[in-house]
């Protein structure tokens, strides 16, 4: 049976890291997503190419449905898609069983390197089709809070959070009047966030500075002003620099910003929020950051 969908990539507004041990977080699905279609040919072969951006093939492979084994183009990526596949038939056995291959193509509307989900935008989709729990998928093969799962499925922004390791979403206007001071700028660098989770979980972590963040994010999305908001960055930055040991990205980077800059996600790389002029681009392309968005061209 023929297949189509599409799910939306996310950015984690606050308490990135805290959110693993129960912080509530502010995360917003974006614009950019990633579609998969499937059309069944009823064999027993698994044909799969993914498509970026511009259109190209990044990825292609085949699968025997028989045992899911990999029979064209053995590489990290197509061993990744291999444990999704084959996870996803573990807990349902009707996914891909026999004489239900054909072909699949994914497309990214989006930069794999932004880190806005080429992985949990694929999660969900395999998930729909194979009608199970994405948040189940996503823990059967990656570490993380699952935030990004909840983004996928969302309409638009959402609270979130872990509790007993079950993920409460709940949904959250944020349209603030100073929508159009705040900007995303991609630092041209990746991270990688299993390996950044796997490095924060060693370190000491106190139930009041989890606390102090889930209230942080409330301050966050109450916020009326511009400067409330550059407020809760600012206490925001000195919690979570203080706890990897790491230096702010304003300082790092923008210390001649005359407004306020926050991480994203896994610091060092991906995007970071920037809230302050509303001219703002034009500081940051004369720095060297092409990739700019106002707030309305990302969401």
């Amino acid at each position: 049976m023929d297949f189509n969908t599409s799910s939306p990539g996310k950015l984690l507004i606050t308490s990135e890291y805290y959110v693993v041990k129960g912080a509530l977080a502010l995360a917003i699905p974006t614009k950019f997503k990633q579609s998969l279609d499937f059309k069944c040919t009823n064999s027993n072969k698994l044909e799969w190419k993914s498509y970026d951006r511009k259109n190209e093939v990044w990825l292609s492979c085949e699968f025997d449905l028989s045992d899911l084994r990999i029979t064209k183009n053995i590489n990290k990526f197509s061993k990744t898609l291999q444990s999704l596949l084959i996870s996803a038939n573990k807990i349902n056995s009707e996914f891909l069983k026999k004489n239900t291959g054909g072909l699949v193509s994914t497309h990214l509307n989006f930069s794999r390197k932004w880190g806005l989900g080429t992985s949990s935008t694929l999660i969900n989709n395999i998930s729909k089709w194979a009608n199970i729990d994405p948040f189940e998928l996503l823990w059967t093969n990656y570490k993380g809070s699952g935030y990004d799962i909840a983004c996928a499925l969302a309409k638009g922004p959402v609270l979130y959070q872990l509790k007993n390791n079950i993920p409460i979403v709940n949904p959250v206007k944020f349209n603030p009047k100073y929508i159009n001071n705040l900007f995303f700028i991609y630092l041209n660098k990746k991270q990688d966030s299993n390996t950044e989770i796997d490095k924060f979980s060693k370190r000491k972590i106190t139930n009041s500075t989890t606390n102090i963040l889930s209230n942080l994010t409330m301050e966050f999305v109450n916020s009326q002003t511009l400067l409330n908001f550059q407020n809760c960055i600012i206490e925001h930055e000195t919690i979570i620099s203080k706890t990897l040991k790491t230096e702010t990205v304003k300082n790092k980077y923008f210390k001649d910003y005359t407004g306020e800059i926050k991480s994203l996600g896994a610091w060092g790389g991906d995007f970071v929020l920037a809230a302050g002029p509303i001219n703002s681009k034009n500081y940051f392309n004369k720095k060297g950051y092409k990739t700019v968005f106002n707030y309305n061209e990302i969401f």
